[in-house]
């Protein structure tokens, strides 16, 4: 049995450990390798290591550190089909979903090549009589990352190259569902010539999380998961002084309006609401329909039929298993609720198997309609195929429901109307914006933008709130004396 290692001052070691997790083929739970509960000693080891390895990491010159993220995007473009494997295996997506998910971290390692552009400072000349003031943009120290289990690849990839680019240190707490494709990704990165100590990575659950947030070395936190977890990640982290970036859940609505176009507007739709098995925090989760455009329901209904999960390497397939048997079982409990609770289900996919898989976590598409605010299907993140249509009358009723909701992270319009459109980008209350896009997640030039409880923090994740976030402000007011001289009660010094 493969015993997944840490990663600590440049060497991949065996845990010492006594606590260990099975990593588990979502398709048929085969256990393909153990990883490990890292102890305290070699959590701390990890945070040493970092702190040292920043005292000269952080004077090597910005070019040098961006020309590293410019050979470990090459080598991360060279092994894309090699990591979207590993992906398949270990959380069960599709192959085409595995290499999008890879390649969407290549994109924020090309951002963080160019560094020495993004943190370039400010400068002013003659604030006063010969006075000028300047500023530098200067990294934090040891960093660290608590990433989830939806995407592997592309989320570590949010984090590390940024933070470390900046002329941080960085330790990385992947998922311990599937710590195979981070550990590839670690690889590569010292393969591009990352020096020994920049980054590390240990693995565990909640103790080593805790380890991580209540050390004094590491200066700020990055984490991507579930509301529950990252509110007690951003209060335990802002209660030590540290700087968190958290990106949590999320109720993605979708409103088509009657003008929009109707075949383009149901396959983006069907995609975005089942595609990864709804298992992203920027799926479509709620379809809101106005005024006609609920005639399309029907429409939707085919195209929910027409799609099915199955086996990474299946062409047909359009999603894979949910990650875990537990979270197929909540999945199924919400839907259940939506039947009990008055929803029309008219597409059920609580008892679907892929044959000679019958063991893996599957969930068919699931199409609710007549579904209210009040239901739990409509307020909980389901995190699964599962879509709920509503309808109302206006554009107006549209925005004040999407509005009312906790949730920011995305939404969308299909319409059109350019009018429409400027009035939803400019009413709405969520961060991130489609205008017939389905899923507008930014590329990394801007930053990922969630709002209200899709967020906790500040600055937000890669862009240039990404960079703002893994440095600090050194402002520098300066004047020069010129054939002056200061004296005092027992010295005469010339300046010039």
């Amino acid at each position: 049995m493969h015993q997944v290692p840490l990663y600590i001052n440049g060497e991949f070691t065996q845990s010492s450990s006594e606590q260990w997790i099975d990593v588990v083929n979502p398709a048929n739970q085969e256990v393909l390798a153990k990883v490990p509960c890292a102890t305290e000693q070699e959590v701390k080891a990890a945070i040493d290591s970092a702190q040292e390895a920043f005292k000269t990491w952080r004077n090597v010159p910005v070019p040098e550190r961006a020309r590293i993220m410019m050979k470990y995007a090459a080598l991360l473009k060279e092994h894309q089909e090699e990591i979207a494997t590993i992906i398949c295996h270990e959380l069960g997506k599709t192959f085409e979903d595995a290499k999008g998910d890879v390649w969407r971290g290549i994109e924020v390692v090309e951002q963080a090549a160019n560094a020495p552009a993004m943190m370039m400072g400010e400068t002013v000349e003659n604030v006063a009589r010969n006075i000028d003031t300047y500023s530098y943009t200067q990294p934090l120290g040891v960093c660290a990352g608590i990433t989830p289990f939806n995407f592997p690849a592309m989320i570590p990839l949010w984090m590390f190259p940024m933070a470390i680019v900046c002329g941080n240190t960085f330790v990385l707490k992947p998922s311990e569902q599937d710590p195979l494709t981070p550990m590839r990704l670690v690889e590569l990165f010292e393969e591009a010539g990352a020096p020994k100590g920049v980054l590390q990575v240990v693995h565990g659950t909640k103790d080593q999380v805790d380890q991580i947030l209540e050390a004094p070395e590491i200066k700020a936190v990055s984490f991507v998961g579930s509301c529950n977890v990252g509110h007690y990640i951003y209060s335990k982290g802002t209660q030590h002084k540290k700087r968190v970036q958290a990106c949590v859940g999320a109720k993605n609505h979708m409103v088509i309006m009657p003008d929009a176009p109707k075949a383009q507007t149901v396959n983006n739709l069907v995609g975005a609401s089942v595609g990864a098995g709804g298992q992203r925090c920027m799926g479509i989760s709620v379809a809101v329909f106005v005024g006609s455009s609920k005639e399309w329901v029907e429409d939707i209904k085919k195209g929910f039929e027409g799609v099915r999960p199955g086996l990474w390497n299946d062409p047909e397939a359009a999603y894979g298993p949910q990650t875990t048997p537990q979270a197929k079982q909540r999945i199924l409990s919400l839907i259940q609720s939506g039947k009990d609770q008055g929803a029309t289900c008219l597409v059920d996919g609580s008892d679907y198997t892929v044959e000679g898989y019958e063991a893996g976590n599957w969930v068919g598409p699931t199409l609710f309609t007549d579904v209210t605010e009040e239901m739990e299907i409509y307020k909980e993140e389901i995190f699964g195929p599962v879509l709920s249509c509503v309808f109302v009358d206006t554009l107006d009723e549209a925005i004040a429901l999407i509005n009312r909701n906790p949730y920011g992270n995305g939404t969308s319009l299909f319409t059109a109307s350019g009018a429409a459109a400027r009035k939803f980008q400019q009413q709405i209350e969520v961060g991130q914006v489609g205008i017939n896009i389905p899923i507008p997640v930014p590329l990394p030039f801007f930053s990922f933008t969630g709002w209200k409880n899709s967020f906790y923090g500040d600055q937000h994740t890669y862009g240039k709130q990404g960079v703002r976030f893994y440095t600090e402000t050194k402002t520098v007011t300066s004047r020069w004396f010129d054939d002056e001289v200061v004296t005092g009660p027992n010295m005469s010094i010339n300046l010039r």
